[in-house]
């Protein structure tokens, strides 16, 4: 009697936990949004935070319509579960728990993508693909592990995702920043179309990011352990939650130290996901040296990740997802065929016959290994060719990409009429094109204008007669989303520096009325960015005709520019044969 009274206990105890873990992984989502929104450029803030809002809610609507079904119905084939509407048609006999559980679970794949895709997505674009990883994509390949199909007949093990979500999501990731495109100035070819240089975007708020990863860490423990059934088997999921992680951190900041010269924070914060990733699939099954060692093989790899993609494919990947999610969750998978151990508490994998089997470096030699491979290679290709059918279709549809002025701009002003997501602070971002490169007129001042009919627009100011010779400061005031387009036409001109600075122009017109929470915001105050040269071999007329041929767009307010002399040289005749120069300082 005292037996069955634990059991009734334990499976109530359990039951709480269960949905105590599944809101944890929903908190993850905040931990998403903020890693996010903290590794990219703050124009594009409340687009990410929009991002990761409906990625969850939009799921919600598609996983209750039909992803449900497909994931947990009743088996067909090993291959798909049937849909059903017992949600709707059987409530009071309906599994709520799991119901709930596994929701969570589809919405965190569908985040994975977000990232490696931000800053040029469109909106409508992003939650068309979310609904689709979360209605087809992500069940029936769950389903394949998870709701009793044919990868979990033969004995494959992932115990919380690494494979199935982490895997999934990095692949997804992938195939979508590659077909995508870089951002603007990400990485600058040569003339041949090579790629000489990746330049370096930093998050605009390693605040955010930080708090992220530790919100994540937090909801992992839920992610990892909220399937236990056993005191002890949560006891130890606790623990390898912990090593692999803080293992892969130390791993990460000693080889950037070593490699770099300072230890890199953000990498080191990417390396924290990393280790949770890789210890997803085997948490349960690993025993404390297997953690240390997936932990530690995490926290290069994710090193790699990001080089690889950066240098070697070239594909722009902001916050690192790739690395984090594709290359670690294929590494964590792979790892229950390496490391697991038959002294994990509740250790159960057994192939199909019901034969138990353990990994490669306890003796199991390589048949659980085997079966590991054929799961990572069936769920990566399941994956890559409906994720890819699925870019393709939007991309001639609706299109993919945002337009180069509305990246520029930034995502917030254009997908949400939102002027910034940091009301009262003034913030800017010039990170992707503060380098200026060395090109045939930088010192030769080659006559490079071109008459433009632009007076209107854009204004000139001359406090000198620009004709003379001598250094001159030219003075630029332009829209933000046109900086991009002025520094490239000033540094093919010869220009070699410039003192770019934010200001907020006042004026007559206003800006365009753009509605907050149903209320029209009276935009006076509009954001621009002031760039001052100094030149003095280079015409200033040449300065003036290619900064208003960038500029132009045709409407008022387009930009101003302002000439001041600085030294002005002065001739004066001493005699037949010269001029004798004399600066006259302004």
């Amino acid at each position: 009697m005292t037996e069955e009274v634990m059991s009734v206990i334990d499976a109530k105890v359990f039951g709480v936990w269960f949905l105590l873990g599944a809101a944890l992984v929903f908190w993850m989502q905040a931990g998403f949004a903020m890693c996010e929104a903290g590794f990219t450029r703050a124009k594009n803030t409340g687009n990410i935070i929009m991002k990761n809002l409906m990625d969850f809610c939009i799921g919600t609507v598609v996983f209750i319509l039909i992803g449900f079904g497909l994931f947990l119905g009743e088996d067909f084939m090993g291959i798909i579960g049937k849909p059903g509407f017992d949600i709707f048609t059987g409530y009071a006999n309906f599994d709520w728990s799991n119901f709930v559980f596994n929701l969570v679970f589809c919405a965190t794949t569908a985040t994975i993508v977000s990232g490696a895709m931000a800053e040029r997505t469109k909106f409508l674009s992003y939650c068309v693909y979310s609904a689709v990883i979360s209605a087809i994509i992500y069940p029936i390949e769950a389903h394949w592990t998870w709701g009793g199909g044919w990868l979990s007949q033969i004995g494959f093990h992932d115990f919380a995702g690494s494979n199935c979500i982490h895997m999934v999501g990095g692949i997804s990731a992938l195939i979508g920043a590659a077909m995508l495109g870089p951002r603007i100035g990400k990485f600058v070819k040569n003339a041949e179309g090579k790629v000489v240089k990746v330049n370096a975007f930093p998050g605009h708020n390693l605040t955010a990011a930080s708090l992220g990863v530790f919100i994540l860490w937090l909801g992992w423990y839920g992610f990892n352990g909220a399937a236990c059934t056993s005191v002890e088997q949560l006891g130890s999921v606790f623990v390898t939650t912990t090593i692999a992680p803080a293992i892969a951190t130390v791993v990460c900041m000693v080889f950037t130290w070593v490699k770099y010269g300072k230890p890199d924070v953000s990498m080191s914060l990417n390396a924290s996901l990393a280790g949770l990733v890789a210890i997803t699939a085997p948490c349960d099954v690993a025993d404390a040296a297997g953690a240390i060692i997936i932990g530690g093989v995490a926290g290069l790899l994710v090193c790699f990740g990001v080089w690889l993609l950066d240098h070697k494919l070239h594909i722009d990947d902001p916050v690192g997802a790739v690395a984090v999610h594709c290359l670690n969750g294929i590494w964590g998978t792979l790892a229950v065929g390496l490391f697991s151990s038959p002294s994990a508490p509740g250790y159960s994998i057994a192939d199909a016959n019901g034969n138990a089997m353990v990994g490669l470096f306890y003796g199991g030699g390589f048949k659980l290994l085997g079966i590991q491979l054929l799961g990572v290679a069936a769920t990566g290709l399941w994956t890559a060719a409906t994720i890819a059918f699925t870019f393709e279709l939007i991309k001639v549809t609706i299109g993919l990409r945002v337009s180069e002025d509305e990246e520029i701009t930034g995502l917030d002003a254009t997908e949400h009429g939102l002027a910034s997501a940091y009301s009262g602070f003034a913030l800017m971002d010039v990170s992707n094109s503060l380098s200026m490169s060395v090109n045939a007129n930088t010192h030769l001042g080659v006559d490079a204008g071109v008459e433009y009919e632009s007076d209107l627009a854009i204004p000139v100011v001359k406090t000198v007669d620009s004709n003379e010779r001598g250094i001159f400061k030219v003075v630029i005031v332009a829209k933000l989303s046109r900086y991009d387009v002025l520094r490239k036409a000033l540094n093919d001109l010869g220009v070699t520096g410039m003192t770019v600075t934010q200001v907020m122009g006042c004026g007559v017109q206003k800006g365009s009325g753009e509605m907050y929470r149903g209320v029209e915001v009276d935009a006076t105050l509009l954001p621009k960015v002031k760039v001052e040269v100094v030149v003095s071999e280079i015409p200033v007329d040449d300065v003036i005709a290619a900064a208003k041929k960038a500029l132009y767009t045709g409407h008022i307010g387009d930009g101003k520019i302002f000439v001041y002399g600085i030294e002005r040289v002065v001739k004066v005749r001493t005699g037949e044969e010269g001029y004798e120069a004399l600066l006259d300082v302004e």
